[in-house]
């Protein structure tokens, strides 16, 4: 036996390695099963040993990016007794730097078909992200007692948030807001943003 090939119980975790590679360098599109195998040094049907299916291959490459992603979250946030809107605020930066950073990986992440699929079960990493957005969007409008009023509950406003950010993240990306805005910043954006869904912060 050749001992410088990897046991074929590693052959998932290069699959899955090679694919990260592949997709930070040359985006989603990229990920084909032949490329993600020839890259790894194995047959182009190597792969399906451990992913028989194209999607399911995708998800455990998407994984990757929410374990990332939650990590980068958690690192930011820090004391989870700070101030909800200002943890908001630094929320917003680190998923919009996340997606300009790995664009590819970001596009992947939000793929339908991939959160659809249940491989991987990617909603159990994807869905605490959105509850944590939830719950400091709830925890920022009970400090506000003139927003306990407002009917649209906290899962609707960070939703909308969520969408709001989303789409900075693909404009920003594109080019677009740098060009219509004038600006190669992009905070102010995210401010107007918190505005706009949580009302103007108090005392600025």
């Amino acid at each position: 036996m050749d001992q410088s090939q990897p046991p074929d119980q590693d052959l998932r975790t290069r699959l899955v390695d090679v694919g990260v590679d592949l997709v930070t360098r040359e985006g989603a599109g990229a990920l084909t099963l032949r490329e993600i195998a020839r890259r790894a040094g194995v047959s182009h049907g190597a792969p399906r040993r451990h992913f028989p299916t194209h999607l399911e291959l995708l998800s455990a490459i998407a994984h990757r990016g929410f374990t990332e992603l939650a990590g980068r979250v958690t690192t930011t946030l820090g004391d989870a007794t700070a101030d909800p809107r200002m943890q908001l605020a630094e929320l917003g930066r680190t998923y919009l730097e996340f997606a300009l950073e790995n664009p590819g990986m970001y596009e992947l992440m939000f793929r339908h078909d991939l959160l659809e699929s249940g491989h991987l079960r990617l909603r159990d990493t994807s869905l605490p992200l959105f509850g944590l957005l939830v719950e400091l969007v709830g925890r920022t409008r009970r400090a506000d007692d003139a927003r306990e009023a407002d009917a649209a509950d906290a899962r609707t406003v960070a939703g909308a948030l969520w969408a709001n950010l989303h789409g900075i993240a693909q404009l920003w990306r594109w080019g677009s807001l740098q060009l219509a805005t004038g600006t190669d910043d992009f905070t102010p954006l995210l401010r107007t943003a918190l505005d706009a869904h949580l009302g103007p912060e108090t005392g600025r």
